[in-house]
Order: C-alpha cells, then structure tokens, then sequence
C-alpha cells in the first residue's frame, strides 16, 4: 500500500511539473508571436545580422516547410492524436526513474511546441512565424517550432547513445523474452 501511494505520489509530482513547465513554455511561445504581429506584422524585415539572420513575419497556413497549405483540420486533428499519445506516454509508460529525465524533457518540449502552434491555427487560422535565416534561405519559424527541434534532436542522440534496447523495452514492450544471464 505504501509503495502503491509512493508511486502515484511520484506520477503526480512529475505530471504537476511536466505541465507547469510545458504552460510556461507555451507561453513565453505565445508572448514571442504576440511581440512578432506588435512588431513585425506589415513592417519591412527587422534585420539583425545582415545577409544571414532576420526577423520577418509571416502567417503560415501550413505545416513545417510550407507543406498542406490552407489544411487546417487535418493539422489540427493530428496534432490532437499526437499530443494525445504523448501524454498517455508521459503519464503511462515512461517510467519513473532518474535514467528516463531526459525522455520526459523530450516529451513536454515537443507538447509546448505542438500546443504553441495549434493555439495559434485554431485562435488565428495560422502560425505566426518570424525568424528567418536568408543565408541559406531557410524557411522561417517560431520558438515552438525550436522546442520540436530541440526536442527531436535530443531524441536522436539519446536513442543512438544512452538509452538501450532494455530501456526501449521497459517503455514499448516487444513481447520477446529475454534470458537472464
């Protein structure tokens, strides 16, 4: 009985600072595009770094890279499933130990993010996006969009270089017996 409240003492402690940290990075995301439209919208390019890094507002009806313009719904329906999944997998799977730190990081950055811009494409019918790098013509983004990258950066590498196929196992059992050695 007392490990059982130990435990959902641990889950409730990590969900409570999982979504304190997810609302205050959604809304420093929201702040940054509120200071973009103030500041940008309707205003030549803001340059900071001739030739390589400016602030330029745009309204993205589309998702990463331009791609299914003026396809609200659909974005929005799939950014519901996959913040669906990930809570169910942050509140459900993950398990509640020192090793698994950096995968609930992962887990609350790629929600801020994809919260971030669904706020945006259901309150405006777009994502405002501002910065852009004109050195190599990269498309332009917005803070959300660098929690996913972050996100998924961290992800990579952790899964090439920390985490191991045990540790996968622990979070997506394959049904596979291991022997014990």
């Amino acid at each position: 009985m007392e490990r059982n409240n130990t435990q959902q003492h641990h889950l409730f402690k990590k969900t409570a600072i999982g979504a304190v940290i997810s609302a205050l990075l959604i809304g420093f995301d929201q702040l940054t595009k509120y200071w973009a439209i103030i500041g940008l919208k309707d205003k030549p390019a803001f340059v900071i770094w001739d030739g390589v890094f400016e602030l330029r507002y745009l309204e993205n009806r589309g998702a990463s890279f331009g791609i299914l313009q003026n396809q609200k719904w659909p974005l929005v329906i799939f950014t519901l499933i996959v913040l669906v999944v990930l809570i169910y997998f942050f509140i459900k799977k993950i398990p509640n130990e020192r090793r698994f730190f950096f995968l609930n990081i992962i887990i609350v950055l790629i929600c801020a993010g994809a919260a971030g811009n669904l706020i945006d494409r259901l309150a405006k019918d777009y994502v405002v996006d501002f910065f852009y790098f004109c050195l190599i013509d990269f498309p332009i983004f917005n803070i959300a969009d660098i929690y996913v990258v972050i996100a998924s950066f961290l992800l990579i590498v952790l899964g090439l270089f920390y985490y191991k196929d045990e540790d996968w196992e622990k979070i997506i059992p394959s049904g596979k017996k291991t022997a014990k050695q």
